[in-house]
């Protein structure tokens, strides 16, 4: 049977001047971005995907970090692809990375931003009230296991601090304020048996940011970790065909009519 790499570590591809921040997703690794990251190096791009802040460690570890932490070291990490030589930079985010990139296309100089199941809401409504429940129970036990083509792939932690859902929250609603700064071209990916993200989630974010030329795509049989799921491939396909077009056009805020696109 074969191995899989499971490493919750960053990782880094050197390649062309063209690179691609990938970022994960909350109480994730870099490990659930890796097939991506290696489809993409196949490409010819300069990779990088960092670990957050109390990621791939403890959930005492994740306590003890909050939502700027995790902002300055995609911060960090987008000025490691310049310092490396990277003329253009397009950055990629999951879930909560996706969050986290769209607050990078409106601080700093990228060529294009995609979010790939970012959350504007989510699923468990009990995570609004996770400021206030975290003081009678810090932790929140992890359900079951994801799908075996999922499972076998990421690094989970087996409980989740309640104050870092907080964090989460605070986050969300920090960038929600904000999505009409967004102003680069832009992907929204979402998949339609999301059972994290309200899938609807994609179409406020699409809707709402300034993005002149933007696209969003669904994806009919795709859940949470899109990354990993069963149209993967055809999701690696699509994210190397918009960074090679709008790396290609070397154009920010061009007029272009927004598209839609269903997988099936």
């Amino acid at each position: 049977m074969k191995i899989q790499r499971r490493s919750p570590e960053p990782f880094f591809y050197p390649g062309s001047t063209t690179g691609i921040l990938l970022i994960h997703g909350f109480t994730g690794t870099p490990s659930e971005l890796r097939p991506l990251g290696e489809a993409l190096r196949q490409q010819g791009y300069t990779v990088h995907a960092p670990l957050l802040p109390g990621h791939g460690t403890t959930p005492e570890e994740l306590a003890n970090t909050t939502w700027p932490d995790w902002w300055n070291a995609v911060r960090d990490a987008y000025q490691r692809l310049r310092a490396e030589g990277c003329e253009r930079v397009v950055a990629v985010g999951l879930s909560m990375g996706g969050i986290l990139a769209l607050n990078l296309a409106r601080e700093e100089k990228l060529d294009g931003v995609t979010s790939l199941s970012a959350p504007i809401w989510l699923q468990d409504k009990r995570a609004s009230f996770a400021g206030t429940v975290r003081w009678v129970m810090p932790y929140h036990k992890r359900g079951g296991e994801k799908p075996p083509h999922i499972e076998q792939h990421i690094v989970p932690y087996d409980r989740t601090p309640l104050k870092s859902i907080a964090n989460l929250i605070q986050l969300i609603r920090y960038m929600r304020k904000r999505l009409h700064e967004v102003k680069v071209p832009a992907l929204i990916v979402q998949g339609k048996q999301d059972e994290t993200v309200i899938p609807r989630s994609a179409s406020f974010i699409y809707e709402t940011i300034a993005s002149a030329d933007k696209e969003i795509h669904w994806y009919e049989k795709s859940s949470h970790i899109i990354t990993l799921d069963k149209e993967r491939e055809r999701l690696f396909q699509d994210i190397h065909n918009f960074v090679s077009r709008v790396i290609a056009t070397g154009k920010r805020g061009v007029s272009k009519e927004g598209k839609e696109f269903t997988c099936d």
